[in-house]
């Protein structure tokens, strides 16, 4: 056979394995990332280098609160809905690979480092559940008890180094952190009295400290998780104290805060402003008036820019923040009812879900251009296969 002959059969043979497979035939995973539609139990799979909607699969039931973990591989999604599912979608088939309704009322969850277990985050029944990421199998049940048989909510659950997981009881005002290396016999730290109703948390990028918001009273909970016997550390203690409080019309939350270089942004409660804090000290360093109440602070992936957008009456706009002057250098205006942001993977674009609007936008972040819209039913969570290479995401 002559060789233009046999390749052309070779070319010919990968698209027809390509389309029998129902896989399109030039992506990687490293290209793609989900967007939740959560009035329709939709997620739309998009392509980020293209900046295109490849392709929506439905049947996820509840996602008013989803959130989306991927494999170490980045192929598969893990979504946790608000009903209790957790539903594995296979993001190059376009296909559900395995649902499993696992709680009545679940809000999160997390995946292991090494790939193998992904974890639930349950209001209903309060507690966490593991599961094998290949089968979906229950391999875990551990009970947030407290009190006389009380379940309490948890939140604020990430992954750590190893196959330990870090969590928040609300009810219970305690973190808890288990280690799954054998799921038979979980082996779980309990540390009690650390504030007031943590109602989120989030791992720092190095995986050593484990930091709580509190609901309950001004500051934050911190542990060191390189610690041999874990103690807890109250950072930022009345950060509002001596100021008449503003309602608080959405909950910030504390996992998109941003950590660029020695100093951390996050939002305050109830406050129209960004606090800066040196993470060598975890003191409070500056604070950052912006438009609104902070929902999410985000920080692009080479620290230079903070992103932040707000709760009603403001959740029209987003504000960037320049870390090297700590000012605000844009207000944007993407569409109503924004919800979420994520960076592509060298943050030279940044994708922003405009629920009310039915949009999403692309904005290159260094000329705060619109790159690129997409229509998608009620937007809200963006989640990139990006993150799977990263602790606490």
């Amino acid at each position: 056979m002559k060789r233009r002959d046999c390749l052309a059969l070779m070319g010919a043979s990968s698209l027809l394995l390509a389309g029998c497979a129902g896989v399109p035939a030039a992506t990687g995973t490293g290209d793609l990332g989900v967007v939740v539609a959560r009035s329709t139990g939709t997620l739309a799979i998009v392509n980020t280098s293209q900046r295109t909607l490849l392709a929506e699969v439905k049947g996820l039931g509840d996602l008013s609160h989803a959130s989306v973990v991927f494999s170490r591989d980045g192929r598969y999604a893990f979504v946790f809905g608000r009903d209790g599912a957790l539903t594995k979608v296979d993001l190059l088939t376009h296909r559900i690979a395995g649902r499993v309704m696992q709680a009545g009322n679940s809000i999160g969850g997390a995946i292991s480092a090494d790939g193998r277990l992904v974890v639930a985050q349950n209001y209903t029944p309060g507690g966490i559940k593991a599961f094998d990421t290949t089968t979906l199998e229950l391999v875990a049940d551990i009970p947030a008890e407290y009190e006389n048989g009380k379940l309490s909510r948890v939140v604020g659950l990430v992954d750590l180094p190893g196959r330990r997981f870090a969590y928040s009881l609300f009810d219970a005002n305690a973190i808890w952190i288990t280690d799954l290396s054998n799921p038979a016999r979980p082996v779980t730290t309990k540390l009690p009295n650390i504030g007031k109703q943590p109602y989120d948390a989030l791992v720092t990028p190095n995986g050593r400290h484990y930091i709580a918001g509190l609901f309950g009273e001004d500051g934050l909970a911190m542990v060191d998780l390189w610690e041999d016997k874990p103690t807890v550390r109250r950072i930022l203690g009345g950060y509002g104290r001596g100021q008449e409080p503003l309602p608080v019309y959405k909950m910030p939350h504390l996992r998109g805060w941003a950590v660029a270089g020695r100093r951390a942004y996050l939002p305050a409660i109830g406050r129209h402003e960004v606090l800066v804090v040196d993470t060598d000290t975890w003191q409070e360093v500056g604070r950052i008036p912006v438009a609104g109440q902070p929902v999410f602070v985000m920080a692009r992936p080479d620290g230079r820019q903070v992103w932040v957008n707000f709760s009603v009456p403001d959740y029209h706009r987003v504000q960037v923040i320049d870390t090297t002057t700590q000012s605000i250098v844009r207000t944007l205006e993407p569409g109503k009812a924004v919800l979420h942001m994520e960076f592509t993977p060298r943050g030279e674009s940044v994708w922003i879900s405009s629920r009310d609007a039915h949009r999403v936008s692309v904005i290159d972040t260094q000329t705060f251009a619109t790159q690129a819209t997409m229509t998608v039913d009620s937007p809200s969570g963006i989640f990139f296969t990006s993150r799977a290479a990263r602790v606490g995401f």
